[in-house]
């Protein structure tokens, strides 16, 4: 399956992906609003083998293939300490 993953200018720590043939303008509006302006940070093929660090490849390929999006928010923790991450809110909208 193949996907593009975008960054929010906004929201530090948040991405969307989106099934190829999907644009951002075909995103919900209030979605498209508190995400901000896309950046391009990848196009990548996702498959069951494959590993994502911070999301269930399952998941996303299972959102994709139902909405043609994938939101994923920031992390709720970070083990490391290295990053000084928000805390994760359950919904944008």
């Amino acid at each position: 399956m193949q996907c593009s993953v975008f960054r929010s200018n906004l929201k530090d720590f948040t991405y969307i992906y989106l099934i190829e043939g999907y644009e951002f303008d075909d995103l919900p509006e209030s979605l498209r609003k508190v995400f901000g302006e896309p950046q391009l940070v990848m196009e990548l093929e996702l498959n069951t083998q494959r590993k994502l660090a911070y999301e269930d490849v399952k998941q996303v390929m299972a959102n994709l293939a139902e909405h043609g999006y994938h939101l994923q928010l920031p992390p709720t923790d970070d083990e490391t300490g290295w990053l000084d991450l928000p805390a994760k809110k359950e919904t944008l909208l």
